[in-house]
């Protein structure tokens, strides 16, 4: 298996729990995170080696990345799996499918690369180096009709998860355990889950905190940590930002989900934690930068209107974007403090609802894991 961020290592592991349901006896080896290994899977390379997203902000790190491309091509030379299964992580993982093709290894793509969003090329990669796809966005399938794939719409794997982690958890007392008083206004800061977004985001959404206390210093601020993050990183970039004394951030480690049902509004970048909060029904607020040149670089190649999930799936702005040159902290805070009640509030929380019915109402891994399982069978008895 290969999943190489934060994200697809907690999809992959509720794969894994899954299939072994339908065959105790397989062995999991690869590149992911606590997640897979916590579910079981023997990590050949631990995904934090390659939580860096950018063009440029690649170059520090190759030494790193190329250590671990070497491990796991080592690892189909060595181990020839029975079954390939990339989770997600289009540029580590489309190359290390074409050496599963070379070496007859069957291969199942689960979570699609983003190539209806950019670089359209890559689906001749796919259909030639991919047997099957699983794919969680509803709009996929459409988009690859006449490329020799045929994806499968499973759903997506976060809806799911968040109904298992959020069984059971009340609101209200999440709040009590995190000392916030009756009739607190929390925002939650959702920067990333990589290091290089931790640097270019974490800037614009402490800015905003600002403003936001400037107007109400009653207001709150909570900030979940990744597993793939270093919490003192993020007490050191917290300091430099030199915030009024008064201003409340408060870490929140491993606590996502727990984090989005506390607060009252969201600010994210764009990815999974804009999902996240559409799926526990929280207006957000979509604020992000990144390195100036790969910016550029990814402007020329993206071929989609909006990037934030929740806009994608509905095919309209419900949730405001502020990008790059545009992500205005006294902009942002607007926007933040439009949705905190009223009729605004009120609107966005109604389409929210419709792209929570359009992404499936769970199973994901469940329908993942009997592709897999058709696919080691076939092979069995090749």
């Amino acid at each position: 298996m290969a999943a190489g961020d934060a994200s697809g290592d907690k999809y992959a592991a509720d794969f894994v729990r899954e299939l072994r349901k339908l065959d105790g006896d397989l062995e999991f080896r690869g590149l992911g995170g606590v997640e897979l290994e916590n579910a079981g899977m023997e990590l050949v390379v631990d995904q934090r080696n390659l939580a860096v997203g950018g063009v440029v902000e690649l170059l520090p790190h190759i030494d790193r990345i190329v250590s671990s491309w070497n491990k796991m091509v080592a690892e189909l030379k060595s181990r020839t799996p029975d079954l390939l299964v990339l989770v997600d992580s289009s540029g580590f993982n489309l190359p290390y499918a074409r050496r599963a093709q070379r070496a007859r290894i069957p291969v199942l793509y689960y979570i699609s690369p983003q190539v209806w969003a950019w670089r359209r090329g890559r689906v001749r990669k796919l259909a030639s180096r991919v047997d099957r796809m699983a794919v969680i966005f509803p709009f996929e399938p459409a988009f690859y009709e006449g490329s020799g794939l045929a994806p499968e719409f499973v759903g997506h794997p976060l809806v799911e998860r968040l109904e298992e982690a959020t069984r059971g958890l009340d609101r209200d007392e999440i709040r009590k355990r995190l000392a916030i008083a009756d009739g607190d206004r929390v925002v939650a800061l959702l920067p990333g889950s990589r290091r290089t977004e931790l640097r270019h985001c974490l800037g614009i959404h402490l800015d905003t905190a600002k403003v936001l206390h400037a107007c109400d210093p009653r207001i709150r601020f909570l900030l979940p940590v990744a597993p793939s993050i270093d919490r003192d990183e993020v007490k050191a970039r917290i300091r430099e930002r030199n915030l009024p004394g008064m201003l409340r951030i408060d870490l929140t480690d491993g606590r996502s989900p727990e984090t989005v049902i506390a607060s009252d509004v969201i600010v994210a970048k764009p990815g999974t934690a804009t999902l996240e909060a559409a799926l526990l029904g929280r207006p957000l607020v979509i604020a992000a930068r990144g390195n100036p040149v790969s910016v550029a670089l990814l402007r020329r190649l993206l071929k989609v209107e909006f990037l934030g999930m929740p806009n994608l799936i509905s095919g309209q702005p419900i949730v405001p974007e502020f990008l790059q040159d545009n992500a205005d902290p006294a902009e942002i805070a607007k926007a933040v403090i439009d949705r905190l009640d009223g009729p605004l509030r009120e609107q966005q929380l109604a389409q929210l609802a419709e792209v929570r019915t359009r992404l499936g109402a769970g199973g994901a891994a469940r329908r993942v894991a009997a592709i897999a399982q058709e696919m080691l069978v076939a092979g069995a008895g090749a």
